[in-house]
């Protein structure tokens, strides 16, 4: 898996973070102060990239955490056929099959963006 280690603290709203094995986007970050015989706490929402799931995680912010490697790639549609549609990525001209998203409407020649990370992928 693409993934890298960083420390708790380093993270931000709308960087990507690893929960329960699954690639997330961070909504929201926040940190308590440290207590009397503690360490300061980070507590973080964030939902999941590819499956929507909303997932939090409660960590020291001296503690290490994985950080996905996701790739923001450029494609173009070649075809649609109902709810599936052919794109092309555009560095390595290779074809994928992707399911059409409910709020698009895409249509044959449209240049797209879509996120990859090893076998999954979405469209932006």
């Amino acid at each position: 898996m693409a993934k890298q280690q960083t420390e708790v603290r380093d993270l931000q709203e709308g960087s990507y973070v690893m929960i329960d094995d699954a690639p997330c986007k961070i909504n929201s970050y926040s940190t308590a102060k440290p207590g009397k015989h503690g360490s300061a706490k980070a507590r973080i929402e964030a939902e999941g990239v590819f499956d929507g799931k909303k997932r939090s995680l409660s960590q020291p912010v001296d503690a290490k955490i994985w950080v996905p490697i996701i790739e923001r790639k450029q494609g173009q549609v070649v075809s649609v056929d109902g709810s599936d549609m052919q794109i092309m990525d555009l560095e390595t001209y290779e074809t994928i099959t992707m399911k059409v998203p409910e709020d698009a409407d895409p249509s044959p020649d449209e240049n797209i963006e879509y996120l990859e990370m090893e076998d999954q992928r979405k469209i932006v």
